[in-house]
């Protein structure tokens, strides 16, 4: 039986019928393996981002001709993919209705946050007050 409502409990069906979890050391493992696939989204975020701003950098002669060859283009593309795989498997993963499983992958959405996104801010920031010429901002 699928819930429909938030539950706690070590008994889980998770992605697939073969993902079950029927000991608290199954459930435990399970765990991990959710905070560590949403602490690898935030990575994968990181290095596409990264990649975006090469592939933005590689462009800047021919502003009407987007150059779709760049290396930096397709792997900001491929990464794209990879990242909104594991982010609609992360939101089917929460669609468990298990507290559990949605505590650990908002956890390991924050620390890979942390550990890999949280410096972006600064520099978005920065770039924000250099190009803001409002004075009432």
């Amino acid at each position: 039986m699928m819930h429909m409502t938030l539950y706690w409990g070590k008994d889980v069906t998770l992605l697939i019928d073969s993902w079950n979890t029927d000991s608290w050391l199954s459930y435990l493992l399970t765990l991990l393996a959710c905070f560590i696939f949403a602490s690898f989204y935030q990575y994968m975020e990181d290095r596409r981002l990264r990649f975006r701003s090469l592939a933005s950098s590689d462009g800047a002669s021919v502003p009407l001709l987007p150059n779709y060859r760049s290396p930096a283009k397709f792997a900001t593309a491929l990464l794209f993919g990879i990242n909104s795989a594991v982010g609609y498997l992360l939101m089917l993963a929460i669609m468990s209705f298990n507290g559990g499983v949605f505590l650990a992958i908002v956890l390991g959405l924050a620390v890979g946050y942390f550990l890999f996104r949280s410096a972006d801010d600064e520099k978005m920031a920065a770039a924000v007050a250099v190009e803001n010429v409002c004075a009432c901002a």
